[in-house]
């Protein structure tokens, strides 16, 4: 699990990266929470998800937000972690020039960013979103979804209401042909503390679903 030091708009990005084995496998990025709330590319949640795409012969890559642990600049509440992320995705892509598609997968503010980067670069295809925190964020420039993915919420999430992710379903699913998943894991929280592996289960569940043969979307 090599480190890798990019440059960024704020300066130095900080990064892990896994090399798929395979000429054109598949990438991902996985985007972490909040730095206010703990957030780095080392949150157990955003750890397991680059473990996963890397299990299926990914190349895949994790990095820490502006400000966040050796990735230099100050938190910008959005707008330049878009940024960050986008140079970040440059890279990756530079790296898998013969890459068969592009998944990004995020958990609480990384899936808010992800989201935002998904409507912007078409290239991404699928999607994992794990607590979209709709209580903060701004979710209203989801215009049709360009991919299928999945959405993860917790039943006993108090911070974000059912109904604030129904309404992100709703928005996501106009487009035809497009598959949004949605699932609920009872008792969870916010931050799944006590039900990571029930989490990670879903998913596990999800992109083997998705996954065929020598991962097909």
């Amino acid at each position: 699990m090599p480190e890798v030091m990019l440059n960024g708009p704020e300066g130095r990005i900080e990064c892990k990266y896994t090399q798929g084995l395979e000429t054109g496998c598949p990438v991902a990025m996985i985007l972490h929470p909040e730095p206010f709330q703990g957030g780095s590319m080392n949150n157990k949640i955003t750890f397991s998800l680059y473990q996963e795409f890397k299990n299926r012969g990914f190349s895949v890559l994790r990095f820490n937000f502006r400000g966040v642990g050796r990735s230099q600049g100050h938190f910008d509440g959005g707008e330049g972690e878009l940024s960050d992320a986008a140079a970040v995705l440059d890279w990756l892509q530079s790296q898998n020039l013969y890459s068969k598609y592009t998944f990004i997968a995020g958990f609480s503010f990384g899936s808010w960013i992800g989201m935002q980067l998904m409507m912007r670069r078409p290239e991404i295809e699928g999607f994992i979103t794990i607590s979209p925190p709709a209580d903060k964020f701004d979710f209203s420039f989801l215009a049709p979804c360009p991919a299928s993915g999945l959405i993860v919420h917790g039943k006993n999430n108090k911070r974000v209401p059912f109904e604030n992710i129904q309404k992100i379903v709703d928005r996501l699913s106009i487009q035809k042909d497009v598959k949004i998943d949605l699932e609920f894991i009872n008792e969870a929280n916010h931050i799944f503390n006590t039900h990571h592996e029930e989490l990670m289960s879903v998913v596990k569940k999800y992109l083997d679903d998705r996954l065929i043969d020598k991962i097909e979307i």
